[in-house]
């Protein structure tokens, strides 16, 4: 199946690029609602697996909530902030910075990034899930060494909430750009996990779901689309992946996951914006995510359209 062109890049009025991908929308039972492009091959949601995975580290004896599980579902942006939130993380679970598995980086915020002498490991984007992941360990009894091999005990554990929550078996297991564990499966199971996880009353999932929408700057940080959505639509529980992946849901069950096949990212705010209009919600406040400006000569001269959704 080719799939279809879900956004295109206008500059000066002339189609420059476009954008092919997939999308789906599942209602609250999971049943599929929508679906643009091939919506049931396996795809790696990337860090769009986090909010899943930490569900799993719920069920499996974590004991964080609010911003200390917010940070477990980040992909934050290495702030100050977020940093220092990691830090005491380890710091409450007897951990040390080394005993992250994911490598030294520097903070994806500029000016966090300028201040850096170096890159770190709990600078890295996915500090906040590895901490978490070592805190379940510790939590559990099971041993720190090793805990992101898939064969690990904490790892086994989350594999099989992942494939509760989506509703099918995990195709294939590879190595994410952290380190950990990433599972393969659907968009269409990635749509369904969402759903449930911010329809849920109770349990690991509404846990999750809370301490999302409680705490988006930590979810991601300043200027960045997870934050920008969640914060701009009440409810929202919003993830974004590498390679051209977004997924997010409403309380309602109502749940969208798209990927864009060249894994670009800038056309997946607009592609939300529509989808969440499509559903219904108020997207008054996302106005700047909806129509990206596209520049020439240091002013607007295009922007990245996306189709109408029906």
């Amino acid at each position: 199946m080719t799939n279809p062109v879900l956004a295109e890049v206008v500059r000066s009025g002339f189609v420059e690029s476009v954008h092919r991908g997939a999308l789906v929308i599942t209602g609250p039972e999971g049943s599929v609602r929508l679906a643009l492009g091939d919506v049931v091959s396996p795809v790696y949601p990337r860090s769009s697996n986090k909010p899943l995975q930490a569900a799993g580290m719920l069920r499996a004896g974590l004991d964080f909530t609010g911003e200390a599980l917010a940070l477990a579902c980040a992909s934050h942006s290495g702030e100050p902030g977020h940093v220092k939130r990691v830090l005491e993380l380890l710091e409450a679970a007897g951990l040390r910075e080394d005993d992250l598995a994911c490598p030294p980086d520097f903070p994806l915020h500029v000016p966090s990034m300028r201040d850096a002498a170096e890159p770190r490991r709990v600078m890295m984007n996915c500090s906040g899930k590895h901490t978490a992941m070592l805190t379940t360990c510790v939590r559990a009894g099971w041993p720190a060494a090793g805990y992101a091999a898939p064969d690990h005990p904490l790892q086994q554990a989350i594999a099989s909430c992942v494939a509760e929550l989506t509703g099918e078996p995990i195709a294939h297991t590879g190595v994410d750009g952290c380190g950990a564990p990433l599972f393969a499966f659907s968009l269409t199971g990635l749509a369904r996990a969402f759903g449930r996880i911010a329809g849920a009353s109770e349990g690991s999932s509404a846990a999750v779901a809370s301490a999302m929408r409680a705490h988006p700057w930590l979810v991601a940080g300043t200027g960045r689309e997870d934050t920008t959505l969640m914060s701009g639509v009440e409810g929202l529980v919003a993830k974004a992946g590498a390679e051209g992946v977004q997924a997010f849901a409403l309380p309602d069950g109502f749940a969208v996951a798209m990927k864009l096949d060249d894994g670009a990212k800038r056309a997946c705010a607009p592609l939300a914006v529509e989808a969440l209009r499509y559903l219904g919600a108020d997207v008054s406040g996302l106005e700047e995510l909806a129509r990206p400006i596209v520049s020439g000569g240091g002013r607007a001269v295009g922007e990245i359209r996306v189709p109408e959704l029906r």
